[in-house]
């Protein structure tokens, strides 16, 4: 005789597992929501000017200034909290652009693997030129460009990477039996690449954004450290770890802070895509 008695226990072990494990993902989004929303909105809630000095230089932390002064006595808070609005959003637009234009190509070259190989020798001479050598021949050669000189610079330098993973990934799913199908079909190649092929590269695109958004918060950090872009007296915290590092002995904060920061930031948007890319592994299945 067969029994039903253990039905209800095992919906409530799987809701339980699945409300712990979006609870989890939830811990894990949380950190990078909190910074990103922060830089974004720092600007509005910083308590004093960024630019008006309102201490000594390299004052300790007091009551006027929560993280004491920078070489010119202006708020370390301040500038930390005024600072990173740009960086965020260079970082997120590199991001973007790069992971989009890697898929895209990544699958056309799944597809069409002339094109692929195309691609392919485009990136490998890409990805020898080192990452400060390219911002500085971009910066050099655009003096006017500013922010978007460096974002450009980031596009071209993490591209090449970008396209190399999102090839890889696309190959196997472009040899698939549903996309041969409609290969056969007569669907059109952008059909193909927007219909079949990136849906099913959701956990790798996730991935790669989280790996791009570091590189692009490094590349843009290192630009703005060898003044490449924004200039003083701009609230930046690259240009703040820069500025501030001969006082590094008398107010720490005012280099600690924005390096903290900076590594908080690329650290918790990886982890934020990691968290939301689909476990795609295999499940282990338990024969009773």
């Amino acid at each position: 005789m067969t029994s039903y008695a253990a039905k209800p226990t095992r919906d409530k072990d799987t809701s339980t597992r699945a409300g712990s494990r979006t609870r989890a993902t939830l811990l894990r989004l949380l950190p990078a929501l909190v910074l990103v929303c922060l830089a974004l909105a720092g600007p509005w809630i910083a308590p004093h000017s960024v630019t008006e000095p309102v201490t000594a230089p390299f004052a300790e932390p007091g009551s006027g200034a929560l993280l004491g002064g920078d070489q010119l006595g202006r708020d370390v808070l301040s500038r930390l909290l005024a600072g990173g609005r740009q960086l965020v959003l260079s970082a997120l637009l590199i991001a973007v652009v790069v992971t989009g234009a890697a898929a895209v190509l990544g699958a056309i070259g799944a597809l069409r693997p002339r094109a692929g190989r195309i691609v392919e020798r485009v990136a490998d001479v890409l990805i020898l030129l080192p990452a400060v050598l390219g911002i500085m021949l971009i910066a050099l050669s655009w003096p006017g460009g500013g922010r978007l000189a460096v974002v450009l610079a980031a596009v071209v330098l993490g591209l090449p990477y970008a396209v190399r993973l999102a090839a890889n990934a696309a190959a196997p799913v472009a040899t698939t039996g549903y996309v041969e199908a409609a290969a056969a079909g007569g669907e059109r190649l952008w059909v193909l690449v927007v219909r079949e092929v990136l849906p099913n590269l959701r956990a790798t695109l996730l991935a790669l954004f989280g790996l791009r958004f570091v590189e692009a918060v490094y590349v843009v950090s290192t630009a703005g450290f060898l003044q490449v872009g924004p200039q003083p007296p701009a609230a930046d915290w690259a240009l703040m770890i820069r500025e501030n590092s001969p006082g590094l002995l008398l107010n720490p904060w005012a280099v600690v802070a924005p390096s903290a920061v900076v590594g908080l930031l690329a650290l918790s948007v990886n982890l934020a895509a990691a968290a939301l890319a689909p476990q795609t592994g295999r499940k282990a299945v338990t024969v009773r």
